[in-house]
């Protein structure tokens, strides 16, 4: 007597969109952001075209939220690392460091890629804005209470930001290791909180 093969469970609408980008991100880390198409992503995902069209209406729209994927997972890493960590600014410069750094290393070359891809396109402006925006707040509100007057210049967390970003992807293509990118990273954070308040215009 043969068995019967259990019917093959269908995904949930959220199930299939976490498959098809986990499928994308393979794809980019294989192949580079060039190859991914949304034809290719059906044909490795093993469904039909107007699955995957269901889910992202165009390439950038899947480029975006492959951005997008990205983003909540460094802010996963950063709130964890922040909410366990001891309340020094030592200790916490090392979290936003250590979040930013590892989850670009663990994304490889991907991000990178990704971004390139869509200078210029609305839907990559909106989603990198918004995770600016985010990224920013949080760094604030955890380094604060360690400035002399409770709080720190736009400008001087938008410099951080470049330089998190700078150094991440210099690791990220192997020019600095990842221990030199946190140790600069962790610097310039703490040089940030520690420098003497810009004289009032």
């Amino acid at each position: 007597m043969h068995e019967t093969a259990s019917p093959r469970r269908r995904l949930s609408r959220d199930e299939r969109h976490t498959q098809l980008i986990e499928t994308a991100r393979h794809l980019v880390l294989q192949s580079g952001t060039d190859s991914l198409t949304l034809g290719r992503l059906a044909e490795e995902a093993g469904v039909s075209k107007p699955v995957v069209y269901d889910h992202f209406e165009t390439r950038n729209a899947l480029l975006a939220a492959l951005y997008r994927d990205y983003d909540i997972r460094q802010s996963e890493l950063m709130d964890s690392g922040l909410s366990t960590c001891p309340a020094t600014l030592a200790d916490r410069a090392s979290v936003i460091a250590n979040a930013y750094v590892d989850c670009v290393l663990t994304q490889g070359q991907e991000i990178p890629g990704v971004a390139a891809a869509l200078v210029g396109s609305p839907e990559m402006e909106a989603v990198i804005r918004s995770y600016q925006t985010r990224f920013i707040t949080k760094c604030r509100e955890a380094l604060a209470p360690f400035s002399e007057d409770g709080s720190i210049p736009l400008a001087a967390l938008w410099g951080m930001m470049g330089a998190a970003d700078a150094l991440s992807t210099a690791t990220a293509y192997g020019e600095i290791s990842k221990q030199q990118a946190l140790d600069e990273l962790r610097h310039t954070i703490m040089s940030m909180i520690r420098r003497e308040p810009a004289p009032q215009e």
